[in-house]
């Protein structure tokens, strides 16, 4: 395949799939991503699964005009029902929320044994996954965030392994910090990343200023107030 119908952030994905892996790439669209990681010999085989009729055509016909029909199986089917356990070591989710990504691991739990790593991409809420894959073992490694088109991405690469790992020393409001934004990209602070919560701080700023005009909702601006005064921390 052409590695230009590849994104940025899909390549920057693709970069945290060990060489020699199985993937399985969930709400894998047209599966440009199997068909670009088996173009450039990095992993043996792979699952993509999708759960909509369209794309799931799309990615049969993607796989069958780059000749990997017999290393890429094309499954249609909600989530992580697509898998066997054990049938992989790596799985990509990309694209989606960071609730849906969430919910998807967590409806599927069974599935990742003998998997290795996730590698994550949530448009938004990526806090839900440092909170939620901490307490269940697996260790955040690495992070990114990009900027392509106008919008900020965050990747989050996570190993089974000491999920308190990175948060170690941290508690109270640097631990809220921490997981709010993520520890290794905290300690880089790129543009990007300054970006992205610059637009939050923002965000925040703008429903409170709402909720200065209403009534009775002393609750919701108690906890916007404590996100914004965590974010205007990130930033410092």
């Amino acid at each position: 395949m052409n590695d230009k119908l590849l994104s940025e952030r899909l390549k920057l994905v693709a970069n945290y799939v060990p060489v020699g892996s199985r993937v399985a790439d969930i709400g894998s669209d047209h599966a440009y991503l199997p068909c670009y990681l088996m173009n450039h010999n990095r992993i043996t085989g792979a699952v993509a699964g999708e759960v909509n009729e369209g794309p799931y055509q799309s990615a049969v016909s993607q796989v069958k005009r780059s000749g990997f029909s017999n290393q890429i199986a094309v499954r249609k089917g909600n989530g992580l029902e697509v898998l066997s356990p054990g049938e992989v070591d790596v799985i990509t989710i990309a694209g989606m929320g960071g609730q849906l990504i969430r919910d998807i691991l967590l409806g599927g739990l069974e599935k990742l044994e003998g998997v290795k790593r996730l590698i994550l991409q949530p448009n938004v809420a990526a806090h839900l996954l440092r909170e939620r894959l901490s307490d269940l073992n697996w260790e955040l490694v690495e992070e990114s965030i990009i900027e392509e088109d106008d919008k900020i991405y965050e990747i989050l690469v996570f190993d089974a392994g000491n999920g308190k790992k990175p948060y170690e020393g941290f508690d109270g409001k640097e631990l809220q910090k921490q997981l709010l934004a993520g520890p290794i990209l905290m300690k880089e602070k790129n543009d990007a990343f300054m970006k992205k919560w610059q637009n939050e701080l923002k965000k925040r700023e703008r429903i409170l200023l709402s909720l200065e005009r209403a009534e009775g909702i002393s609750e919701k601006e108690a906890q916007v107030k404590n996100e914004r005064d965590l974010i205007k921390e990130v930033l410092s």
